[in-house]
């Protein structure tokens, strides 16, 4: 090769100038308007999607919280229904005596007898619709252990009644029998 043919012409210099200026111009326009943008618009598509799948976790969350809340609402309002249905109809006056006489000697407990001491409304709002009746329950010959099951038996069988107190004396003239006195709160609906 000859030196001659090494050499570029001025001409070609100026054009591989030209080019290569052209060439850095046009990289830095591709990466000025075409992948600038691109990249802001990517970074907020992913700031966006994170920000939705926040939304959507907390919303599922929501979603489970109001799933759980309808559960116990439907349990607590069977819940209410069915107490509603076991509060007996009429003055409880009427029908709570008669109803203990026959719950003691159904557990061998031949005397009872049953008071109402006091009754009135419940202070909570939600329980409006409910009255309170307090008794007083004497079972004046008893034995211990019939005693502690026929209580037992009434709580269990009785959701709408507790026994707030309890007092048990031995009878002095039978010691095996004890006097056993009782206060009962029951809670009745309005009619």
């Amino acid at each position: 090769m000859s030196p001659t043919q090494n050499k570029l012409s001025k001409d070609q210099i100026q054009k591989l100038i030209l080019s290569a200026i052209g060439f850095v111009g046009l990289i830095y326009v591709y990466m000025s308007f075409f992948l600038g943008p691109l990249s802001k618009s990517r970074a907020a598509a992913e700031a966006r999607t994170a920000d939705l799948q926040g939304k959507i976790a907390s919303s599922k969350s929501e979603l489970m919280k109001a799933s759980n809340l309808e559960q116990q609402a439907t349990v607590a309002t069977a819940r209410f229904a069915g107490f509603k249905a076991l509060s007996p109809e009429g003055a409880p006056i009427a029908w709570f005596p008669p109803r203990m006489k026959l719950f003691f000697v159904n557990q061998q407990i031949e005397k009872s007898t049953a008071r109402l001491e006091s009754n009135g409304p419940y202070k909570q709002p939600e329980l409006a619709e409910w009255l309170r009746y307090t008794w007083q329950v004497e079972l004046p010959q008893t034995d211990f252990a019939t005693a502690g099951k026929a209580l037992a038996q009434l709580e269990n069988t009785e959701p709408l009644l507790n026994i707030s107190r309890l007092s048990i004396k031995a009878d002095a003239n039978n010691p095996q029998y004890q006097q056993v006195s009782l206060t009962i709160n029951t809670t009745v609906l309005k009619r």
